[in-house]
C-alpha cells in the first residue's frame, strides 16, 4: 500500500495542471469516489476477507469455498447501483454542493467515465478481499504494487498527453484506473483459481445459499454504513467549504489529497488485521484478537501520525507542489495545520475499524463514525454560521472529528475489549 502514497500524489498533481476548475471538479466526486472504493475494498471487501476468515479459523472449508460465488454475484450488484446512481442522481447532488458552470462540467466528464466502470473496480476489490481472507496478502500487493507503478505513467498520458497529443483531460483521469482495474481482475482471478483453497474448482456446483450473504452482510453491511456515514460526512463538509469559493474548495481538494494519501497505510495494516482477527475469532481466541487489533492500530497511529505532523510542519511547501494561486495556497495551508496533526488517531481508528470487522463487531466503528459527522458537519455549521469562524472553524471542525473517531473506536477496545459472546 506505500505505493498508493506516490499515486495519490501523482494524481493530485496530474489535476493540478489542468487547473483550478478541474481541482474543483474534483473536489465535488471524490466523496463519491472515495465511498466506492471504501465500501469495496472496506466495507463490503471487508465482509468478504471477514467471512472467508472465520469459516477457515472454524474448519469450515466447504462454506470457504462457495463464499467465492456470493461475493462475486454481491460484487456486480453493488456496482449497478453505483452506475445507476452516478448517471441519475449525482448530476443534482453536484449542484446541491455548490458546483455550476465549468466546475460542475469537469465533474460529470470525470464521474460519468469512471462510475460506467464500476463492475471492473468491484471485482477486483473483491477478488484481493478474497485472497486476503484466504490467508495469502502478498499476491494482492505484489499485483496492486506492479499495477500502481504502471497506472501512474498511464494516468500522465491519458490526462496530460505525449508530444503533440494534447490528453483527454480528467476523461484521462477516470479510463486510467479502468484499465488497470481490468488488468487486476485477470491477475486475481488467476491468483484466487490457483489458490491453497482451490476455489474455482467448486465454483460451477456451489448452491446460492442465503445463509452466506448473511455471513458477508452481517459484516459487511455495517462497514458499509460507517463508509456511507464518511461520505456523508465529506458531503457536508465539502458544501460547507464551497460557500467560500472556487480557490477555497480548489485548496480544501489538496489539503484532503494528504488524507486520501495517508488512508492506504491504514488500509494494508487494516486488512491484515481482518484477516488475522477473523480467523482468531473462528477459532475462539479472543485474546488473540485483541491484541493483534492493538498491534495494527499502534501501528497505523505512529506512521500516518509521523507523516502528518512533518507536512503540518511544512504545510507551503506541499500546497506549492500542487497549484500556484496564491488564494488556493492559503486555504490548502490553513486546511493542513488544522487537520494533519490528527491523522494519527484517524489511522488508530480506521485500523481498529478493520479489525472490528474481523471480528464481526461493528456496532462500535458506526457509533464513533455517527460521532465523527455531528462533530464535522455540524461543528462545521456552527463554526461558520453561529461563531463567524470562518473557513478555519471549518478546518477545526474536522480535526475535531478526527480524534473523536479515533478515541470513540480505541477508547471502547481499551476498556471492554473483545471477548466470547457466550463468556
Amino acid at each position: 500500500m506505500a505505493v498508493q502514497v506516490f499515486v495519490a500524489i501523482s494524481e493530485a498533481w496530474f489535476v493540478a495542471r489542468l487547473g483550478i476548475e478541474a481541482l474543483a471538479g474534483i473536489a465535488l466526486v471524490i466523496p463519491f469516489v472515495t465511498l466506492m472504493m471504501n465500501m469495496a475494498n472496506g466495507g463490503m471487501g471487508g465482509g468478504v476477507a471477514s467471512a472467508l476468515a472465520r469459516a477457515l479459523g472454524g474448519g469450515r472449508h466447504d462454506d470457504a469455498r462457495a463464499l467465492v460465488l456470493h461475493a462475486l454475484l454481491l460484487g456486480l450488484g453493488c456496482a449497478a447501483v453505483f452506475t445507476s446512481f452516478a448517471w441519475t442522481a449525482l448530476p443534482t447532488v453536484f449542484r446541491w454542493l455548490g458546483g455550476s458552470g465549468p466546475v460542475l462540467q469537469q465533474a460529470l466528464t470525470f464521474s460519468t467515465v469512471w462510475f460506467s466502470g464500476a463492475a471492473v473496480l468491484w471485482l477486483s476489490a473483491f477478488l484481493s478481499a478474497l485472497l486476503r481472507g484466504s490467508g495469502d496478502s502478498s499476491t494482492p500487493g505484489r499485483i496492486g504494487f506492479v499495477l500502481a507503478v504502471l497506472y501512474i505513467p498511464l494516468l500522465g498520458v491519458l490526462t496530460l498527453g505525449i508530444g503533440d497529443w494534447p490528453g483527454l483531460g480528467l476523461v484521462g483521469c477516470a479510463i486510467a484506473p479502468l484499465i488497470t482495474g481490468i488488468a487486476s481482475v485477470l491477475l486475481l482471478a488467476q491468483a484466487v483459481g490457483r489458490g491453497r483453497q482451490d476455489f474455482w474448482r467448486t465454483l460451477a456446483r456451489a448452491p446460492l445459499q442465503l445463509r452466506l450473504f448473511g455471513e458477508i452482510l452481517r459484516v459487511g453491511a455495517m462497514g458499509s454504513v460507517t463508509t456511507v456515514t464518511s461520505t456523508v460526512t465529506a458531503m457536508l463538509v465539502t458544501a460547507l467549504v464551497g460557500r467560500f469559493g472556487t480557490a477555497a474548495l480548489a485548496g480544501y481538494s489538496i489539503g484532503m489529497r494528504l488524507e486520501f494519501m495517508l488512508a492506504p497505510l491504514a488500509f494494508g495494516i487494516g486488512t491484515g488485521a481482518t484477516t488475522l482477527v477473523g480467523i482468531a475469532a473462528g477459532a475462539g481466541a479472543w485474546s488473540r484478537a485483541v491484541k493483534v487489533a492493538w498491534t495494527g492500530g499502534l501501528t497505523a497511529f505512529f506512521a500516518m501520525g509521523a507523516i502528518g505532523w512533518v507536512i503540518a510542519l511544512l504545510p507551503e511547501t506541499w500546497s506549492r507542489a500542487f497549484a500556484s494561486d496564491p488564494a488556493v495556497i492559503a486555504a490548502s495551508v490553513a486546511c493542513i495545520v488544522h487537520i494533519a496533526p490528527f491523522y494519527c488517531l484517524f489511522g488508530l481508528g480506521l485500523t481498529l475499524n478493520f479489525a472490528s470487522q474481523g471480528a464481526g463487531r461493528m456496532t462500535v466503528p458506526v457509533i464513533a463514525s455517527v460521532a465523527r459527522l455531528i462533530a464535522a458537519a455540524g461543528g462545521g455549521w456552527l463554526a461558520v454560521e453561529a461563531m463567524g469562524l470562518g473557513l478555519d472553524g471549518v478546518f477545526v471542525a474536522i480535526a475535531v472529528s478526527l480524534a473523536v473517531y479515533g478515541l470513540t473506536i480505541g477508547g471502547t477496545l481499551l476498556l471492554f475489549p473483545w471477548k466470547s459472546r457466550r463468556g
